[in-house]
């Protein structure tokens, strides 16, 4: 597997359990809010559960460009840029439901208002300090503070942007 490809974002992309989606809120203005993750794709397209009448669904109803960002153990962090398609699939979202969503939505997998934020992304950018990674970075922050530069980041183990779309 590249450093810097699909697969490597599928991995980092399936470490997250929650992410902070980012819509337009009108004007200038955006909304972030964190959402738990129902689903990844092999193809790295994320799925969250939300109400027809929620505010983001009226935002990405407004505008389908969105941002999704993920962090973990401040280790672990990825971002991604992409178009939010608002499914009803009943099929779909009877496939993906868990009992645990029940806390967000009591009438549970028959609640008519229960709808998929699909995310079909473009882009994804990541920063990994994880494992070996991480050693290399501690090694590399260092090495930059005794001698007053700034640490090298290995490009595609530790950092990478690739293209989803």
């Amino acid at each position: 597997m590249s450093p810097s490809s699909p697969e490597r974002v599928l991995e980092l992309l399936l470490s997250f359990h929650t992410a902070m989606l980012v819509t337009h809120g009108g004007g200038d203005t955006l909304h972030a809010r964190p959402m738990e993750i129902v689903h990844v794709s092999p193809d790295c397209h994320v799925w969250f559960f939300t109400d027809t009448d929620s505010p983001k669904t009226r935002e990405i109803r407004q505008e389908d460009a969105v941002l999704l960002t993920f962090q973990k153990d401040h280790q672990k962090y990825l971002s991604m840029d992409g178009t939010a398609d608002l499914v009803t699939d009943r099929a779909l979202i009877e496939s993906f439901w868990r009992e645990p969503f029940r806390v967000w939505f009591p009438e549970g997998i028959n609640d008519p208002n229960l709808m998929l934020v699909h995310i079909i992304p473009h882009q994804a950018e990541y920063w990994d300090n994880s494992s070996l990674q991480g050693v290399r970075y501690l090694y590399e922050a260092a090495k930059a503070y005794v001698s007053g530069t700034q640490p090298k980041i290995e490009e595609g183990a530790q950092h990478g942007k690739v293209p989803l779309a």
